[in-house]
């Protein structure tokens, strides 16, 4: 019983999208997968929405709503806005606020770092949702998956504008990582269509983007020359 309990917050069959859509991995995120991670200085709510929606035609498997500066009520609507655009086609992550994330019935939560524990959350959301942790060690992707994490985010691996002056980690970290666990690892960090595939190559699962496709004029194409970046790495392996 309770607001919070497993029963309560399993979503009915026909809105759970990963189980139809994502079925080549057990944690629900397509082989390789391109997460759009969204920032609000670089598309306002009114155009996020549109620039959303592009990137999903050009291949986007999962679209992360990070917007720390939003109130909680505007966070939820905009929340609902993004889970009516992604639909079947793609999971809808909320980073932290695993309130709105129930709410909002997204596919799962993405903790930062210092957010509650991957067990507490597993405790508030149940088995059916996605719960993904922040990483920016190995040591902390092994903690991360003992605790029962579904995937990691793991960076920043190159150089990003997202965040000047922090000292990307390198693609060492990604391969030393991918040798330390077994969940998908999504690098994130400076991904373009030019290194999107040494991700892959490096024993990535896939990308987390911002700029490369937040701040394109194409969308649409920019996702599409990543994920077709990723894919020919798959296929070269």
């Amino acid at each position: 019983g309770g607001p919070y309990s497993r029963q309560a917050v399993r979503r009915p069959k026909q809105s759970h999208g990963r189980r139809r859509v994502y079925m080549n991995h057990p944690s629900g995120l397509p082989y390789p997968a391109l997460c759009l991670v969204t920032e609000l200085s670089l598309a306002s709510e009114e155009t996020l929405l549109d620039k959303v929606e592009k990137a999903l035609d050009g291949g986007v498997d999962a679209v992360q709503l990070r917007a720390k500066a939003l109130a909680a009520g505007r966070l939820l609507s905009l929340a609902r806005s993004l889970r009516k655009i992604t639909g079947q086609r793609a999971l809808l992550l909320i980073n932290d606020r695993i309130d709105v994330a129930i709410a909002a019935n997204a596919g799962g939560v993405q903790l930062g770092e210092d957010s509650i524990c991957v067990e507490a959350a597993r405790r508030l959301v149940g088995a059916d949702m996605l719960v993904g942790r922040s990483v920016h060690s190995a040591e902390g992707a092994v903690e991360a998956e003992a605790q029962g994490a579904d995937f990691l985010v793991l960076g920043a691996i190159f150089a990003s504008d997202s965040k000047p002056g922090v000292e990307p980690a390198g693609i060492g970290l990604l391969e030393e990582t991918a040798r330390r666990v077994s969940i998908p690892i999504l690098a994130i960090g400076g991904i373009d269509r030019n290194n999107a595939g040494q991700v892959i190559r490096s024993g990535g699962h896939g990308v987390a983007v911002i700029r490369s496709i937040l701040a394109s004029s194409n969308p649409d194409q920019a996702a599409r020359e990543i994920k077709q970046s990723m894919s020919a790495a798959v296929r070269q392996k």
